[in-house]
């Protein structure tokens, strides 16, 4: 199948909805030969209709099923990192609980997940990783997301560290820092009927609206693609002014 990703299997997790999910079906339209659909949402993602994903119903903080999911499918080139969750507070209403949880689901899986693909992808000499921060991170902070803003640091870093350790081997690490998404998972139908507050204040903020899954899908094929084989340990922000 022609397109800019023929040819190319890649693993997608938090597949079943969002950023995650719009990125899937943008690799599949863009001819991708397999996309390996990760979410622990079984029934989400049953809606993947394609006979080129296959689904993964996995918690990626489970280091023996991350270990199962690689050697299951031993020649991945694009690997996309994109779970994530949003703690919300201040560092005093921060809990150890809260502070462990959000480091083991926004950095401790990709960790996993970037040490039981890169192998595969060194033997055979390429590879694309795609990480997921956010536009809080160690640039700039948000009210009431100290937590996430430390993962969604620690992202970076972790990005930074495995282009430069395997930039002779012919993997290339990237991030995006995507700004809040209108995405159902910040909603209870309509995302753009719920969270009004935060709707209002990004508003003001930005270019008028939230970023849509499917534009921030766009940069992921970008990064996926062989069109961006001199990027590596890149940062990509995708925010509609949102930081100027």
């Amino acid at each position: 199948m022609a397109g800019r990703l023929a040819g190319k299997r890649c693993v997608v997790t938090a597949a079943a909805q969002g950023i995650g999910r719009a990125t899937a079906e943008a690799f599949l339209k863009e001819g991708a030969a397999m996309v390996v659909a990760v979410d622990v949402n079984a029934e989400k993602l049953k809606e993947f209709t394609s006979e080129r994903v296959e689904r993964r119903v996995l918690d990626v903080r489970d280091a023996e099923g991350v270990k199962a999911l690689a050697n299951d499918y031993p020649d991945i080139d694009v690997l996309f990192n994109c779970v994530g969750i949003v703690h919300q507070g201040t560092l005093l209403e921060t809990t150890e609980q809260d502070w462990d949880n959000s480091f083991d689901v926004n950095v401790k899986s990709m960790f996993l997940l970037c040490k039981a693909f890169i192998p595969q992808m060194i033997r055979r000499s390429k590879g694309s990783i795609i990480n997921v921060s956010s536009v809080a991170n160690s640039l700039r902070a948000i009210e009431k997301r100290t937590l996430y803003g430390a993962t969604k640091a620690a992202v970076i870093g972790l990005t930074k560290g495995v282009a430069r350790d395997h930039v002779r081997q012919g993997i290339r690490c990237n991030v995006i820092c995507p700004s809040p998404v209108a995405t159902l998972s910040y909603a209870t139908s309509d995302p753009e009927d719920s969270d009004k507050e935060h709707i209002v204040y990004i508003k003001n903020k930005m270019i008028g609206r939230r970023a849509k899954p499917e534009e921030v899908a766009n940069l992921c094929v970008y990064l996926a693609s062989d069109e961006s084989s001199y990027h590596t340990g890149n940062v990509f922000v995708i925010d509609g002014g949102f930081t100027l």
